[in-house]
Formats: C-alpha cells, structure tokens, sequence
C-alpha cells in the first residue's frame, strides 16, 4: 500500500490522492480538485500530470471546486472509471461541473451537455453507512463528514485488509443543516485534513447575535454589507440562520428589520444549489428536520431577493448605489477570486458605510486574505481599489472542524489509528496538529 499526492499535500487546495496496492498495479483516487490562489501559480494549471494506468475508480469526498474542479481535465486525459460519491453529492455535482465548465472550457451548451451525460454515465451514488465492494477487490464505507450536504468520509478496506480512512474535509459540527461528523472505529492509515490545525474556533453560542448585529448596523448605516459565501454550503447556512432570525423578530412585533432591509443571493448558482437542498432534507440535520414540522421553508423569507441574469445584477448594483438602500448581499465567489461579489467590492470598498463580512477560510494569495489582513488597497481585475469598507470575521460558521474537532475526531476512534498523514493544510497549522497529535501519542507521517 502506497499513498501519492496530486495536490493537497504541501498546501490547501487541489486536493488529489491515489492510494495504490498490489505493488503499483492497482490504485484508486480520492478527489481531484483545482488548485487556488497562490497554490494555482505555483502548479501552473489544472492539467492533468500524473498518468491514469491502473486507477479503478475515484472517490469524491464532497463538490466544492477545489476536490473536484479537475475532473473535466481527468476525463479530457482519458479517465473513464467509476466516480463514488454519496446520494447528495451525486445530485450537486452536475450544477458544480456546469459551472466549472463554462469558466474553465466552453460556453458551447452542446460541449456542456455531452460532458455531463459523460459524468452522470460515471457517478455512482452508494448509500451511507454500508460497505460496498468496488472494483479492485476493494471495500468503502461512506460516513457523512458534516462539512457540506453530501460531504464523506471514506474507509477504504483494501484486499489484503488493509484499512485507510480519509477524512476528506471535516465540519465543526456547527452547520445548523448538517449532522456533525462520526469517527470510524479504526484505521491503518488515516488521511487527516489540518485546514484549522493550528487555531481554534471561537465556542460562543451567540453567532446569530452576531449575525444580527450586522444586519442592524446595515440598516444604521443605509449602507451595504457584503458576505462573499460560497454558493454550495455557505449560503445555506446563513439563509437557515437569517431566516431564524426574521422568524424571532416578526413573533416579538419587530417588523422594522424585517421590512427595511433586503437580503440579496447575487448568485444564479448559489439559487439552484438552494432549491437542491430543499429537494435532499431526507439528509439534513435533525434539528433542521425537527424545524420543517413548523417551517416547511427554512430557507426562504419574506426579505429575500434572489437575483437573476447579468442585466438584473447589474440593474442592481446601479440601484443600490443610487439609491443607498441598505442591503445584505451574499455573492460568490467566497474567496473574492471572481463571480459577481468582485463587482460589489469594485462598487463599494470605497465606502466608510460598507461591510464585508468573511465567515470562512481566505487562501493565501485570494483577494479574500488580503482583507482580511487589513489591506488598506486591494488590487481587482489589475486596479487598486482603495479599501474604507469595515471587515469582519463572523465566527461559529467555519465549514472546517478546528484543532480540538480535528484532535476529537482521532481520540474518537475506538482503535487509535496506527499512522496519520497530514493533508489539506499549510505548514504552520500541520505542524501545529502533528505535535499536539504527537503528544497524544499517535504516530504521525513527516510532510
């Protein structure tokens, strides 16, 4: 048993593993995703620069574009295997795909269509909790990782009986949607994320406070707060929480928030990836479930505006400024690197009454860390913008489990796994989660 890094090993995005057995003959993959920010100069490109001989299947962990933004270029190369992938997953992929192909490939509707009748001949959902035989002679079991609808982790039983767990990426089990994640109960090898390994989340209760706040200083203001979200997970957390929120506010008499300011999904995507989730609620969580007994629509409020083609963005964005309306606006891309919430920041970083509001991991070298750290300009599209906008952190909603979830999810296993490789993280938090994992006294591989 061999495991080999495309990606995801030396940094955060990327993410692409091939574990391979009996001597080389025979491998699988676990996501292929593209590289981001600074990683995507260093890589050069999303090619594909490993050969295909031998792979039986890949396993795809969840949809965010950095595990599995390079299947076009995975099949353009010749791959033609099984893609495993959990029931939820198996239904976002196609949206995700689309949207990938139209930025990276073609607009050609015909070169679109035919390359998603070619993954969907691929895609092989398998229900979670069960094992299920692959080809190889290989056995997996899905668990749900709490990360995003459909997100898993993989035990990978292989024919000599070797046990690898990957844990692809793990929620913080703050998702009000998602079940938080369970660990398996032993591993030969564990393939460990390490996004947060080096810090911890804060463990307030109060992150609809916060959120609230916000909302309220939009409306003091009459200015615009921008949430760059990504369009799958992200944004359907904040709707379920801004929903609660509404919900307590119009039951305590307090239309004047509720009427006075608009939440805008600036994101056709981000509006297709919602009525998805409607459609799956068989895998949200149980308090999520527990709510549709008395609000069948959770992500939807009477507030809500969700904007369509380019014209109506743009008509948008002209209106807002004109007439200084306060707004909420939630766009993609998450870490500012392109969609329409580029736009907004071009619009409106200038202005002292703007919020920009991150609620998830900025990669370096992403617009998104630039301010974050406090940048006073910011360059887009190669143009300085000068930066007067407040920035915030709004904590509670990582979609990534943190130094204590990650060190929990190990302590969980009922056999202490016997090595642990480190993925899917840069240097310093790594090297922060092997020692405190050292210390514990789990053996964990040198990267």
């Amino acid at each position: 048993m061999k495991l080999f890094h495309h990606g995801a090993h030396q940094g955060v995005t990327g993410s692409c593993h091939q574990l391979s057995w009996d001597d080389g003959r025979h491998s699988l993959l676990v996501d292929c995703g593209i590289f981001q920010g600074d990683e995507a100069q260093k890589h050069g490109g999303p090619e594909i620069e490993f050969p295909l001989d031998g792979i039986q299947s890949l396993l795809l962990t969840h949809v965010h574009i950095d595990h599995c933004g390079r299947l076009p270029h995975l099949m353009a190369a010749g791959f033609e295997q099984p893609i495993y992938c959990s029931p939820p997953s198996a239904k976002l992929l196609p949206l995700v795909m689309e949207d990938a192909i139209r930025i990276g490939f073609t607009r050609s509707e015909r070169l679109i269509d035919r390359f998603l009748e070619a993954v969907d001949a691929l895609v092989r959902p398998l229900d979670y909790h069960q094992w299920h035989r692959i080809e190889g002679d290989v056995e997996i079991r899905l668990r749900p990782a709490g990360h995003v609808l459909g997100s898993t982790i993989f035990e990978v039983r292989l024919p000599d009986g070797s046990l690898v767990v990957f844990s692809g990426d793990l929620g913080a089990g703050t998702n009000p949607l998602l079940n938080p994640p369970t660990s398996p109960p032993q591993a030969d090898l564990l393939v460990l994320e390490s996004t947060y390994g080096d810090r911890l989340h804060p463990r307030s209760g109060d992150r609809q406070a916060a959120l609230e706040s916000i909302l309220r200083k939009t409306l003091q203001d009459h200015g615009v707060t921008i949430i760059p979200a990504f369009s799958l997970g992200r944004t359907q957390a904040l709707l379920y929480e801004m929903n609660g929120i509404f919900e307590r506010l119009q039951s305590e008499g307090g239309q004047s928030l509720l009427h006075r300011v608009d939440v805008l999904i600036d994101s056709p995507l981000a509006s297709r990836f919602t009525a998805l989730y409607d459609d799956l609620q068989d895998y949200w969580s149980e308090e999520a479930q527990h709510l549709m007994k008395t609000d069948d629509q959770p992500l939807v409020f009477e507030n809500l505006v969700k904007i369509g083609d380019h014209n109506e963005h743009q008509d948008t964005l002209n209106y807002i400024a004109r007439t200084e309306l306060p707004a909420i606006v939630i766009a993609g891309s998450g870490m500012c690197t392109g969609g329409r919430v580029v736009n907004y920041l071009k619009r409106f970083l200038d202005d002292p009454r703007t919020d920009i509001v991150f609620c998830g991991y900025q990669a370096s070298g992403t617009p998104g860390q630039v301010l974050q750290r406090g940048a006073h300009w910011l360059r887009l599209d190669g143009k300085k913008y000068h930066v007067a906008a407040d920035v915030h952190q709004l904590s509670g909603y990582s979609a990534h489990a943190d130094q204590a979830d990650l060190i929990e999810f190990v302590d969980q296993f009922e056999s202490a796994p016997k090595r642990i490789r480190l993925v899917h993280g840069d240097y310093q938090p790594k090297r922060t989660l092997a020692k405190k994992l050292t210390e514990k006294g789990y053996q964990v591989d040198d990267f």
